[in-house]
């Protein structure tokens, strides 16, 4: 029970089963989100902290460099054995640290790191004839370097080759052939643990370079739909405000009454814009028809088109949510087209059943398309698009405009047309 008073509050650490997320798991993710900003898995590091954290995961494992280090402290060679061996253990060890810590951030050249493993193998060779049994753990660090610079492929057969170069100058140590077999399994083991740990580096890259990728797309898709739904939300209501205005201005001095009227549907059409561009920043717009229906009966009376709407009221049952809003955009472009631009007196809307899609059609006698399609018409065929709809457009069969937005239907679904009169 102590463990259930610990749940964190806010929806955003809601678990999918409803239960809340304990504040250790906010707190663990907090610090994992820290960690992979400092370490930086993957990449060259940044800064000198980057660098230090970087070089002391690598150093830990520096520490099995103690064999060959107390061989050299117990006095057991010449003093020029001596410095030749701390000299080629500094070589070494800078040689090893450049191909694995650089190489785990910043990819080197293929001759550097050709260039750079021959050199630790012949260190490797060389420091372990001359100097004893010791210093033969500088091959298993040879079989690291193989795997973190080296291709799979050819890691998988260049470090067991490596191990058996080991165990074929142990044998020629006096002295080694326990230490030898102590190291064959850390030999292969490091070698092959390294390829492992260089395929979950360039794993960790893809991954960051997908997560900028979406996070790019993303915002890129809320612009486009940003830019959408604002366009098509202020050309409709701004289209509707100047022409109720121009029939005020008409009305106003000899009908006071009606000019009023049309100043209150001005006010409404504004305060109702204001909410739709909230809902539409917001993410949360989505139009139905019979709102957009009803908008559409208001835009053309007051332009003084007679319109026809007898077939544009239909309720399918099976028309999804997205595709019913997809359709709708399409009805309020369609309008404020007409308005604005057709010149047109007549124009007819319809909404029918064809084969497994829903269509709307918007045709009007106007003048017709007068040049290439604007942003409007581009918006509303990528909403359509994401919609799995389509967009159709081209002159009426007697002249004017005709915009076609069909969508698709759920199986299983019939259109009721409701009954025509003449």
């Amino acid at each position: 029970m102590a463990d259930r008073a610990e749940w964190t509050d806010g929806d955003a650490e809601c678990r999918p089963g409803g239960r809340r997320r304990p504040t250790w798991w906010a707190e663990a993710m907090a610090y994992d989100e820290e960690y992979d900003r400092v370490v930086s898995i993957g990449q060259p590091p940044e800064n000198r902290r980057q660098a230090l954290v970087k070089l002391m995961w690598i150093g830990i494992w520096m520490a099995y460099m103690g064999a060959p280090v107390s061989d050299l402290a117990d006095g057991n060679h010449t003093a020029l054995g001596t410095v030749f061996g701390g000299l080629g253990l500094l070589v070494f060890v800078a040689v090893y640290l450049a191909l694995v810590f650089r190489h785990t951030g910043r990819a080197l050249s293929r001759a550097a790191v050709l260039g750079a493993l021959g050199m630790i193998c012949v260190l490797a060779a060389v420091l372990t004839l001359t100097m004893g049994d010791d210093w033969l753990v500088l091959s298993v660090y040879v079989s690291v370097a193989f795997g973190a610079v080296l291709p799979l492929r050819l890691a998988s057969w260049a470090i067991p080759l490596n191990t058996a170069f080991m165990v074929a100058v142990g044998v020629l140590v006096r002295g080694s052939h326990g230490l030898v077999s102590a190291l064959v399994i850390p030999s292969l083991l490091g070698g092959f643990a390294m390829s492992g740990v260089r395929q979950m580096v360039r794993t960790t890259r893809a991954l960051r370079a997908a997560r900028a990728t979406v996070a790019q797309l993303a915002a890129n898709e809320e612009r486009l739909r940003l830019a959408r739904d604002l366009h098509d939300l202020l050309g409709h209501s701004l289209s509707l405000i100047t022409l109720k205005s121009e029939l005020a201005g008409r009305m106003l001095p000899d009908k006071p009454e009606q000019a009023a009227r049309q100043v209150s549907d001005i006010e409404r059409v504004s305060r109702q814009a204001l909410v739709d561009v909230r809902e539409a920043v917001s993410g949360f717009r989505r139009p139905t028809l019979e709102a957009e229906v009803a908008g559409a009966r208001t835009a053309l009376a007051a332009a003084g088109i007679a319109v026809d709407l007898s077939r544009a009221d239909i309720h399918h049952p099976d028309l999804p949510p997205d595709q019913e809003g997809a359709l709708a955009w399409a009805l309020r472009e369609a309008v404020t087209n007409v308005v604005r631009h057709s010149g047109a007196r007549r124009c007819a809307v319809t909404l029918d059943e064809t084969g497994d899609e829903l269509c709307l059609t918007v045709t009007d006698d106007g003048r017709g398309a007068t040049g290439p399609h604007g942003n409007g018409l581009t918006g509303l065929a990528e909403r359509l698009q994401l919609a799995d709809g389509r967009l159709e457009t081209g002159p009426g069969e007697r002249g004017g405009f005709t915009l076609r937005a069909l969508v698709p239907l759920s199986r299983g679904a019939r259109v009721e047309l409701p009954s025509q009169t003449a």
